[in-house]
């Protein structure tokens, strides 16, 4: 159980920097571009998903033995999008039928995206000492 708070520590560390480069990037395309905010929580989303590829791969998770880089990318990359359909539907229902701000609604899809990401990244890359449910588990008992 330490060792997955400590990891889950680590993915807070890598997923707050990269939070600050995707909500900075889609305020400054927004506010000072005049792009649409869905477009630019798009095109935030995918500058940040970059980085936290890059660095989650290399300080949270270990690499799969006997999976390609390619392969761990291409995962990556699916599980983004499915996290970032997640966000921009957040959004679209926190700002567009709610009214609530796009500034506040970022945060909550945010936060959200960011338990998802933590668990599907777990199972399907990390080759972890345990199962997330082995680990998940131990906590309980």
């Amino acid at each position: 159980m330490k060792k997955l708070l400590k990891q889950f520590a680590k993915f807070g560390v890598v997923g707050v920097i990269a939070f600050i480069i995707d909500y900075g990037l889609m305020v400054l395309l927004t506010e000072a571009f005049g792009v649409n905010y869905l477009i630019s929580a798009t095109i935030s989303f995918t500058v940040s998903v970059i980085f936290n590829y890059l660095a989650s791969m290399r300080y949270v998770f270990t690499h799969k033995d006997g999976m390609s880089r390619r392969r761990e990318f291409v995962i990556f990359v699916v599980l983004s999008v499915i996290g970032l359909g997640l966000n921009d539907l957040l959004m679209w229902i926190a700002t567009g039928l709610v009214g609530i701000s796009y500034l506040i609604s970022k945060i909550f899809a945010t936060a959200v995206v960011m338990v998802y990401n933590f668990v599907t990244r777990k199972v399907f890359l990390d080759a972890g000492d345990e199962p997330l449910a082995e680990q998940i588990g131990e906590s309980v008992e």
